[in-house]
C-alpha cells in the first residue's frame, strides 16, 4: 500500500475512541466510534481484488528532484518521499472504506487504557527488514528518537510522548503527558519504523552512517518494495520484493500488485503533461482546470487508449486560500482582512481562468458533514455559548458567506463596501494611493514558488489597485520560497489545509497559538486566539463523534468570523488520466479517490491493446 510519510494528513485521518472495556485490551483494529468494521479474522478489505494478479510496471511523474533517500532530514532538493512510503512501514495502518480506523500492520496488536494515557505495541515476530533481520522493538524506540530529535514536524507530534521503553521482547510501550487525547495513541501507530542495525552500521566503501546527514544510498526497509535503481535527481525505479513477510496479511491482500513502480520526475509542470501524451507516465491526476479541460484532445485518448475519469473525494476537506499574514501590522485589522476578501475576483477567474470548473472555497473543512452552515444550534451553540465573550458576536447572528463577484454591480458593491472597511480601519486615499494617518501606503507583495500562480495574483492584483493598495507579485525559487515561509517572512502567499473527518491534534499546528510563534508550523498566518485554542482542545478531547462534530463546526464558524484568510477554490473530484493499462476493483474504496496504484494492478489484456509501458 502506498502510504504518505507526511505525519500531518495521517494522524489527521486516523484517531480513534476506545472500545468499551473496564481495562486496556490488546485489539487487532480501532475505530472512532465502538467497533472497527473489520473483525480480528478478516481475511481482506472488502474494496480489494483478492485475486488480483501481480506484474507489470507503472511510471508515475513527480514535479521537482530530489538528492537524498533519508527521509530523517530533508535534502536542499528534499527527498523522493511519495516512493520511500514503498520501502518503509508503520506499526498500524489505515482502511479506505471507514472514516478512521487502524489496524495492525508492523504490529500485531496494541493496547491502551480508557484515558489514553499510554499505548503498548506488540510487534509481529515474522516482520522482517528487507536483510533477514527481524524488526524489533529496538528499531522503534530508535525510530521515535532519531524522528523526534531531528524532525521539527515529529518533534511537535510526538511532543506528549514522555517515555518509549521496551516492555518485552517484541513489545514497545509509549507513555504520554496527559490524558484523554484520543488521537495519541493512533499518532504513535502510525511511527515510521527505520532499522536500527542498518543506520549504525557501515556503507560498502566503510564509511559509518549517519542518520543526521543526506545520503542516496539505497536505504533498507521492511516494505513491499525496495529501490531497484535510481539517476539522481532524475527518476528512481522500486521494484516489488517477492519475499515480502507481509504479502498475505490480510490489511495487504489485493494491493501491492505492480511489479515495478518509476518515478520520473520533471521541473517543469508543461513538461510533464507532455511526458504523459507522449506515453512516457502512465497515470497522472490532474489539477489544472485549463488542463483537463483543453489538454487531452491527441489522438491516443480519441483512440481510446488514454483514459480520463473522475474519483470523488469523501474523506477530504480542504480550506485553500491566501494567507495573510497577521504578523504585519497591516492585517491585524479585521477589516482590512475582509476587504481583501470582498476584492477577490473568483466568479470571473473561475469563467476566465479555470473553465468553470470549480467551486469558492467557504469553510475550513469545505467539503465534509464538518463544515459550517447556518447558524449555531444544540451542541454547537451550547460550546460557543461558553466562549461567547472571546468570539466575534456575529458568529451568534450572521452565517458567513464569501462575497460574491459575478456582476458588474455586484463588483462595484463590492469595492465600495471594501473602501468604507478600509477608511474605518484608518487606510484614506490620497493622490490614488491608500495610506494610514502617517502617510504610509498600504503596499502588499503576493509570494508565489510557480509562475503559474501568476494567472490569478495578477488579476488579483489589479482589482486590488482599484483601491489604492499598492501590489507587487514576487515568483521565487522552491528553496527560496520554503525559507521565506518557513521564517513567515512574507506579506500574502497562498497554501492548502487537506482536513480529514476525524479533526485532533493537527488543529494545533495549523491554527494554535504555540505554532504561531514556532518558525515552519502550518500556522502560516500567524493566528493566536485564546477562543480558536479552547475550540481546539474541545475537538482533541471530544467525547463522542457529536461532540466532535460540533466543536469543528464552531471551530470553523469562528475561524471565518474572523477572516483570517481569503477563500480561494476548490473542485470535489479527483481528475484523473491514465494509459490503459491498469484495472481496479468494482467496487472503489469510499474514503480514497482513485487509490492508485494501490488496489489497482496491471492488465495484460488491455496492454495488448495499448501497448506496453516503455
Amino acid at each position: 500500500m502506498i502510504r504518505t510519510l507526511l505525519p500531518g494528513f495521517l494522524a489527521a485521518c486516523l484517531s480513534l475512541t476506545p472500545l468499551a472495556a473496564q481495562e486496556a485490551q490488546w485489539r487487532h483494529g480501532a475505530a472512532l466510534l465502538g467497533e472497527p468494521k473489520y473483525p480480528p479474522d478478516f481475511r481482506h478489505f472488502d474494496y480489494v481484488n483478492p485475486d488480483a494478479p501481480k506484474g507489470g510496471l507503472v511510471r508515475l511523474g513527480a514535479q521537482g528532484t530530489f538528492d537524498s533517500f533519508n527521509i530523517v532530514v530533508a535534502g536542499v532538493k528534499g527527498s523522493p518521499e511519495q516512493g520511500l512510503g514503498l520501502i518503509y512501514e508503520t506499526l498500524t495502518t489505515s482502511s479506505f472504506d471507514e472514516p478512521s480506523a487502524a489496524y495492525g500492520l508492523l504490529a500485531e496488536s496494541f493496547s491502551y487504557p480508557e484515558d489514553y494515557s499510554s499505548v503498548s505495541f506488540r510487534l509481529r515476530p515474522e516482520a522482517k527488514w528487507h536483510d533477514g533481520q527481524p524488526v524489533t522493538a529496538d528499531d522503534v524506540i530508535f525510530s521515535f528518537e532519531t524522528l523526534k530529535a531531528n524532525s521539527p514536524t515529529y518533534a511537535f507530534y510526538y511532543a506528549n510522548v514522555t517515555e518509549a521503553e521496551k516492555t518485552g521482547e517484541r513489545e514497545v510501550k509509549f507513555t504520554f503527558n496527559q490524558t484523554g487525547n484520543r488521537e495519541l495513541p493512533q499518532i504513535m501507530g502510525q511511527l515510521i519504523v527505520l532499522p536500527r542495525h542498518w543506520w549504525e552500521g557501515m556503507t560498502a566503501d566503510g564509511r559509518r552512517r549517519d542518520v543526521t546527514q543526506t545520503t542516496l544510498e539505497p536505504p533498507l526497509g521492511s516494505g513491499p518494495y525496495r529501490l531497484k535503481s535510481f539517476d539522481a535527481g532524475r527518476n528512481a525505479t522500486y521494484e516489488r520484493v517477492k519475499d515480502y513477510w507481509g504479502e498475505n496479511l490480510n490489511v495487504n491482500v489485493g494491493q501491492n500488485n505492480i511489479d515495478e513502480i518509476r518515478y520520473e520526475y520533471y521541473r517543469d509542470a508543461t513538461v510533464l503533461l507532455e511526458a504523459f501524451k507522449a506515453d512516457r507516465i502512465d497515470f497522472r491526476t490532474e489539477n489544472s482546470a485549463r488542463n483537463w479541460a483543453t489538454g487531452y484532445s491527441f489522438p491516443a485518448r480519441q483512440e481510446g487508449r488514454v483514459v480520463l475519469e473522475e474519483f470523488p473525494y469523501r474523506a477530504t476537506g480542504i480550506m485553500q486560500a491566501f494567507v495573510l499574514n497577521l504578523r504585519r501590522d497591516k492585517f491585524k485589522d479585521e477589516r482590512v482582512r475582509r476587504a481583501f476578501n470582498l476584492a477577490f475576483p473568483f466568479e470571473e477567474l473561475n469563467k476566465t481562468v479555470f473553465y468553470g470548473l470549480y467551486e469558492r472555497v467557504g469553510s475550513y473543512f469545505h467539503g465534509l458533514e464538518l463544515a459550517s452552515s447556518g447558524l449555531p444550534e444544540g451542541k454547537e451553540l451550547e460550546i460557543l455559548e461558553s466562549l461567547r465573550d472571546k468570539v466575534p458576536p456575529e458568529v451568534f447572528t450572521t452565517p458567513y458567506e464569501n462575497p460574491v463577484n459575478d456582476t458588474p454591480e455586484s463588483i462595484r458593491n463590492n469595492l465600495r463596501a471594501a473602501d468604507r472597511l478600509l477608511r474605518e480601519a484608518g487606510w484614506e486615499v490620497k493622490n490614488g494611493r491608500r495610506v494610514n494617518a502617517r502617510g504610509e501606503p498600504l503596499s502588499v507583495e503576493l509570494l508565489s514558488s510557480s509562475p503559474n500562480d501568476e494567472r490569478v495574483f495578477l488579476p488579483y492584483k489589479s482589482v486590488l489597485e482599484r483601491l489604492g493598495i499598492a501590489v507587487s507579485v514576487r515568483t521565487v525559487d522552491d528553496v527560496q520560497f520554503t525559507n521565506r515561509t518557513r521564517s513567515f517572512d512574507f506579506d500574502i502567499t497562498s497554501t492548502v489545509w487537506a482536513q480529514s473527518l476525524s479533526p485532533g491534534n493537527e488543529q494545533r499546528e495549523y491554527w494554535g497559538s504555540e505554532a504561531a510563534r514556532r518558525e515552519g508550523s502550518r500556522n502560516l498566518g500567524g493566528i493566536a486566539d485564546p477562543a480558536v485554542d479552547a475550540l481546539i482542545d474541545r475537538i482533541i478531547f471530544a467525547k463522542d463523534r457529536d461532540e466532535l462534530v460540533a466543536a469543528t463546526k464552531a471551530l470553523d464558524r469562528v475561524l471565518l468570523a474572523h477572516n483570517y484568510v481569503v477563500p480561494q477554490w476548490t473542485s470535489l473530484k479527483q481528475r484523473t488520466a491514465r494509459w490503459d493499462r491498469y484495472s481496479h476493483p468494482q467496487t472503489m474504496p469510499r474514503y480514497a479517490g482513485a487509490a492508485f496504484p494501490t488496489v489497482w494492478w496491471y492488465d495484460e489484456a488491455k496492454a495488448a491493446r495499448t501497448g506496453a509501458p516503455r
